[in-house]
């Protein structure tokens, strides 16, 4: 994509397409924080931020280099004073980006996003990757920049509203984590950036859940991580209304099932897939979900939920293939 001005703010904050890169050049001065490796955290000094995709090549290079050394390295390339700027790296592309934005009287919110889930979904709290001890490691990307002046414990508060937010869009999206049963939480390296304007005369100091402020980035957030999301993995809630992708959470060996069957394969795929995004499966296979769900959570014991879902899956699903695929769910997670 070639290198070029796409979107301004309100306040005239620049954001370009730069070599795979997307760059914003801020036009107040800013202060924000940071999950990055070059000038993570807390700082007043920001000038500009940057969400850069990784190639093939970039990521065989990081493996025998150091993350912040290569930032610093692609500041140069760009010509960015990197001692005043900060940002993020994906395998997401960034033509794939979300921009949303929303006000409320004098207040402007703006998300832009980059978001990739298939293979790095995950939980919180799902089995770690690695263990680290004084190492050095680190997708969803979002940056975010606020109209008004924040100090940093309210940047704080955005940051946990932001991250909130993110998970509400995994949720409504049904995206399931890769490492659990679970639906995902983020993913294993998502990072986030924001910002509030130091120029500002109007000082916000609530961005909880309650304030308008943090209504606002709840909304650009949901938004633009969907829209995002949609855009790089082609997961919508079109896509999700299948009885395959609400099954595909709990995840076992299609081929085991298959091989199990006592009727002709081929037949059996056909209906299947005729029947997979009927109103009438989906919803019976979400209702025999939330019970597996709720055995899971240790908040329905095993007994009762079976006899509910086998009453569900009797009285409600006149579908054979889906029946069949439910059976053989419940008869691995609850009997």
């Amino acid at each position: 994509m070639k290198d070029r001005l796409f979107f301004l703010t309100s306040l005239k904050d620049e954001v370009y397409y730069l070599k795979d890169t997307i760059f914003v050049k801020f036009n107040v001065k800013r202060n924000g924080i940071s999950t990055s490796k070059l000038n993570g955290g807390f700082s007043s000094s920001f000038k500009s931020v940057f969400n850069h995709h990784l190639t093939q090549e970039h990521i065989d290079y990081l493996e025998d280099h150091d993350i912040g050394d290569y930032l610093i390295q692609h500041c140069w390339s760009l010509n960015i004073d990197s001692a005043y700027s900060t940002g993020l790296t994906t395998l997401a592309l960034m033509k794939n980006v979300s921009i949303v934005t929303k006000s409320y009287k004098n207040i402007e919110v703006v998300a832009l996003t980059t978001a990739g889930v298939r293979t790095n979904a995950v939980r919180a709290g799902d089995p770690g990757a690695f263990y680290e001890e004084n190492g050095k490691f680190g997708t969803i990307n979002t940056i975010i920049l606020i109209s008004a002046h924040l100090d940093y414990e309210t940047l704080l508060e955005a940051f946990m509203t932001a991250t909130e937010a993110k998970t509400v869009a995994l949720n409504d999206l049904k995206i399931p984590s890769q490492y659990s049963n679970g639906y995902a939480t983020g993913t294993g390296t998502d990072g986030m950036c924001i910002f509030s304007n130091l120029e500002s005369d109007n000082t916000l100091t609530n961005a909880g859940k309650h304030s308008k402020l943090g209504e606002l980035i709840g909304q650009c957030v949901i938004e633009s991580v969907k829209n995002a999301v949609r855009k790089q993995v082609w997961i919508s809630e079109n896509s999700q209304s299948n009885v395959l992708a609400r099954l595909n959470r709990y995840e076992l060996d299609i081929d085991e099932f298959y091989d199990s069957l006592d009727c002709d394969k081929k037949q059996f795929i056909s209906l299947l897939q005729r029947d997979m995004r009927k109103q009438d499966n989906l919803a019976v296979t979400s209702s025999v979900l939330n019970l597996i769900d709720e055995v899971e959570c240790n908040l329905l014991e095993k007994e009762h939920a079976l006899i509910l879902a086998e009453k569900t899956i009797k009285e409600n699903c006149n579908s054979y293939p889906v029946k069949t695929l439910l059976e053989y769910w419940i008869s691995h997670f609850i009997r």
